[in-house]
């Protein structure tokens, strides 16, 4: 796995916000602000422990920097079509909210991009309505990317025992 690094210079400081992108499935985009991203790594499924009378989409628990967190298939959560691939190991995205910390699964992911705020657009019809409630909007590129709501995929009611 190689790793690119670009270094910004002092006229890429206006360019608007970081933004961390991945695929959540085969036909998914997704972008994830930068401010939520503690962190991208890559976990053998092992180390994910799965918990009895969870809803489908949390794996379970994990272990990052001496800390348990909750895992979550970012697929199964969005309700997205199902991807029925086994796999050995996960990219997970490690999000924080406040001092909330949360692990997402996601297939594949593609590195950081900028953005400025204006260029995000209502999901309302671009997407399922079902998105919705975990998007702060979607921008177009060469394809559709979601702009996910972090707060709002913490504060899921799918994720609460209420």
């Amino acid at each position: 796995m190689s790793t690119q690094i670009t270094l910004s210079t002092p006229q890429d400081q206006n360019l608007g916000e970081g933004y961390l992108k991945f695929q959540i499935s085969q036909v998914t985009s997704a972008l994830l602000s930068i401010k939520h991203t503690q962190e991208a790594i890559v976990v053998p499924v092992e180390a994910i422990t799965s918990m009895p009378n969870m809803p489908g989409c949390i794996l379970g628990l994990m272990n990052w920097r001496s800390r348990i967190i909750w895992v979550v298939d970012l697929l199964r959560m969005l309700n997205l079509e199902q991807d029925v691939t086994r796999f050995r190991q996960y990219n997970v995205i490690i999000i924080r909210v406040e001092s909330v910390l949360l692990g997402l699964v996601v297939k594949e992911i593609k590195g950081t991009t900028k953005l400025i705020p204006e260029d995000i657009r209502s999901p309302v019809g671009q997407v399922a309505s079902s998105l919705v409630p975990y998007l702060r909007g979607c921008v177009v590129q060469e394809e559709m990317l979601l702009v996910l709501d972090a707060q709002a995929i913490v504060q899921s009611s799918i994720l609460r025992n209420d």
